[in-house]
């Protein structure tokens, strides 16, 4: 069994709760959450808990009625939907940012997407459609959001996407988000390298498995997750609040003489063979 949360993640944003306001003055958009135990919404919480401005989207009208009242709860000044295979959203959204604040100062990427046929079969049987789409929602939209970002974030900034431990070894189940993944990564350094001319660091943060909505895709995910509890160092999961820190940190000026890393935040696990 999992231990609880390292820390109790807010549904409702009080200046009070502030613990640092190192991120105090930095704006950022945050793409991903679908309800209070995503990981984007670990991360909204800790950026807004250490100072920061945000941006949330949702995907759809279904998800709205989730994800708004936490956007709310944390103070969100730019609340919009976006889907990113529908042409023009994440332009849209992007657009408004340019026009609501100027400037932007990060971007934490959480979403993935594959086909349940495709996710629960093998990888060389995968279709094309289903891989294309899979490489769409969950690898180019980060360079295209990268993209879209260069020319707001004027100070530089920093770009961050969730990865998994399955892009660099094979993990049972995992299929073919496992090569999609490892895509993501290679795209993180490739941008790294591009963009850090202009101040602009990008970074894959590999949580350990937790128990989203997206992870319930994944076959025989309580076995995965069993798994990781017993062989992990830290002898337990990690959870939302955990990656989120290391996010607030990535983006903080703390991390600035890093870029184009992958950093593990699963308990020690990816270490052990």
């Amino acid at each position: 069994m999992s231990a609880p949360f390292s820390d109790p993640l807010p549904t409702v944003w009080d200046p009070a709760s502030h613990v640092s306001e190192m991120l105090k003055g930095r704006r950022g958009l945050v793409v991903g959450i679908a309800n209070e135990n995503s990981i984007a919404y670990g991360c909204a919480a800790k950026l807004r808990a250490f100072g920061a401005e945000l941006a949330v989207t949702w995907l759809n009208d279904k998800a709205e009625r989730f994800v708004r009242p936490l956007a709310e709860g944390l103070g969100a000044a730019i609340s919009l939907p976006l889907d990113v295979e529908r042409p023009g959203e994440m332009e849209a959204v992007f657009d408004h940012i340019a026009a609501e604040w100027g400037r932007l100062d990060f971007v934490i990427h959480s979403i993935a997407f594959a086909p349940r046929a495709d996710l629960h079969g093998r990888v060389v049987d995968c279709s094309a459609e289903g891989f294309a789409q899979a490489m769409q929602v969950s690898c180019w939209s980060f360079l295209r959001m990268a993209k879209l970002a260069e020319p707001l974030m004027t100070q530089g900034g920093a770009l961050v996407t969730m990865s998994y431990y399955g892009a660099d070894k094979v993990v049972d189940n995992y299929n073919m988000m496992g090569p999609v993944k490892a895509a993501l990564e290679a795209c993180v350094r490739y941008t790294a390298a591009e963009l850090g001319p202009q101040g602009i660091r990008a970074y894959a943060v590999s949580p350990g498995p937790l128990r989203t909505r997206a992870a319930s895709g994944i076959a025989q995910f309580d076995e995965l997750i069993d798994m990781a509890v017993s062989r992990a160092p830290a002898g337990r999961l990690v959870d939302i609040a955990e990656v989120g820190r290391v996010v607030a940190f990535l983006v903080s000026g703390a991390a600035s003489g890093m870029t184009g890393d992958t950093i593990y935040v699963d308990g020690g696990l990816h270490n052990m063979a």
